[in-house]
């Protein structure tokens, strides 16, 4: 496969990074060259300079043999228009385009994208997809990552395990025992940094992160077993203005029973256009930095307060003076992955890392075989993956015991003919079952042979 990347922005550099490692051929295109320097001197990927909308210039990337063009440039209109040239032009197979103004992304203009208007196959807003992602963490207190998965039937949960933790140091095979009504399975342990693909006979650890997969009517109890019945988020202070915070505050006014939302943002043109599109959202102009804007914002009564400015460092410390304020949880937004590490020790409850966010968007637009919906988990640990089982597949009419999995690999759940049984060494996969599993990063290709309609079969 071969793919063009138009940007090389954060999150253009970051979905370069991912295809390169799924052996794909990749060619970046930016107009600044301190970029294109930066990402040649980094990724073995083709990489150059020009506006990526240009005929040209797509041309000289290769774009008549590309397979995929991803456009995720500053620029929402470069963005479109390479791909109306990519499609035009050159006939590529799959659009991707990041559109990031509201206008664009309105339902009322939904026609514009269709093939005879713009053709552009999939549209990527990631401020949307990272607002959901905290939406998702704050319906769940205690779960420091909230995936949808089955169209939302089954949820990957991620939590911390501490000293209190009812299960710590039990092991994983009586968990059935100990909850026998309760429908998860552990798929992925993350212990000192170190990622662990767990068996029955492994035990959760006293500050391990845990990854399950639940009946999300099962999410509360869960949770429970993990030490963790807090209520949900209901006083929230937002910080930073932009389309991340926007469309966080108008997601909470818009849930059923939304919660309070305080909404802090330094620039004050930017503070009275969110004062305008929010109904119930109090907006504060103002530097979250300043101790006596945060209290006015009520930090010290808050439930959660979420931090997502487009300044790392700003979000790092606003969080922290939030919690020394007396906020009693932080969600902050983090794009730099060396400040990783940091978090924990720091005290930060959740890191958002908007690149896995938009990268798991993506993905499952590039995996092969007949995979539904792809998410990354943990910092280059693995992805839950949703396929469907094929008649070709070495998988089916197999007890998953007899199954030869490719190591690296956990069947979580099985939904078929619409019900959703959790995955057991019984569990026989029959044709066209969709199938929930956690695959690490050296098992995906793996995974996509074991889905994929062989030759023969014709």
């Amino acid at each position: 496969m071969q793919a063009i990347v138009c940007g090389a922005g954060q999150v253009g550099f970051n979905i370069a990074r991912e295809l390169a490692t799924e052996s794909i051929g990749v060619t970046v295109i930016d107009m600044r060259a301190e970029l294109i320097q930066k990402l040649s001197d980094s990724l073995d990927v083709k990489a150059m300079v020009g506006h990526a909308s240009e005929p040209d210039v797509l041309e000289a990337a290769g774009a008549a043999d590309t397979d995929m063009i991803i456009a995720v440039t500053y620029a929402d209109e470069v963005n479109m228009v390479a791909c109306q040239v990519a499609h035009s032009l050159f006939d590529v197979p799959t659009k991707i385009a990041r559109v990031r103004a509201r206008s664009y992304l309105n339902p009322l203009w939904s026609d514009l994208f269709r093939r005879d208007h713009m053709p552009i196959d999939v549209i990527i807003s990631p401020e949307k997809e990272v607002a959901r992602a905290i939406g998702r963490r704050l319906t769940v207190p205690g779960a420091f990552d909230v995936i949808p998965v089955a169209s939302d039937r089954l949820r990957l949960i991620g939590v911390r395990c501490t000293e209190t933790c009812p299960v710590v140091n039990t092991p994983l095979r009586q968990l059935t025992t100990l909850f026998p009504d309760l429908n998860i399975v552990v798929v992925g342990i993350r212990r000192d940094d170190r990622p662990i693909v767990p068996h029955g006979d492994d035990q959760m650890l006293n500050g391990d992160d845990v990854y399950f997969v639940v009946d999300s009517n099962q999410v509360g109890r869960a949770m429970a077993a993990f030490g963790h019945e807090e209520p949900e988020a209901r006083r929230i202070v937002v910080i930073g203005g932009g389309n991340i915070g926007l469309q966080l505050a108008e997601d909470i006014e818009a849930a059923e029973e939304g919660g309070r939302v305080r909404l802090i943002e330094l620039d004050k043109e930017r503070a009275e256009f969110v004062a305008q599109n929010c109904a119930r959202t109090i907006v504060l102009h103002g530097d979250a930095l300043d101790p006596e804007i945060l209290d006015e914002s009520g930090v010290s009564r808050s439930d959660t307060i979420v931090a997502v400015t487009d300044d790392d460092e700003v979000n790092i410390l606003a969080s922290l003076l939030a919690k020394r304020a007396g906020a009693q949880r932080a969600v902050t937004l983090v794009n730099k992955a060396t400040y990783a590490p940091l978090m924990r020790p720091l005290g930060i409850d959740v890191v958002v890392d908007p690149r896995a966010i938009t990268v798991s968007t993506i993905l499952q637009h590039i995996r092969r075989g007949r995979i539904h919906s792809v998410h990354s988990i943990g910092e280059d640990f693995g992805e839950i993956i949703e396929a469907e089982a094929l008649e070709t597949s070495s998988l089916v009419n197999v007890p998953l015991r007899e199954a030869r999995l490719p190591p690296g690999v956990v069947v979580a759940a099985v939904v078929h003919e619409g019900r959703v049984d959790m995955a057991r060494g019984s569990t026989t996969l029959k044709v066209g079952d969709r199938v929930v599993l956690f695959a690490t990063k050296e098992a995906i290709k793996k995974v996509e042979r074991l889905f994929a309609v062989r030759l023969e079969f014709f």
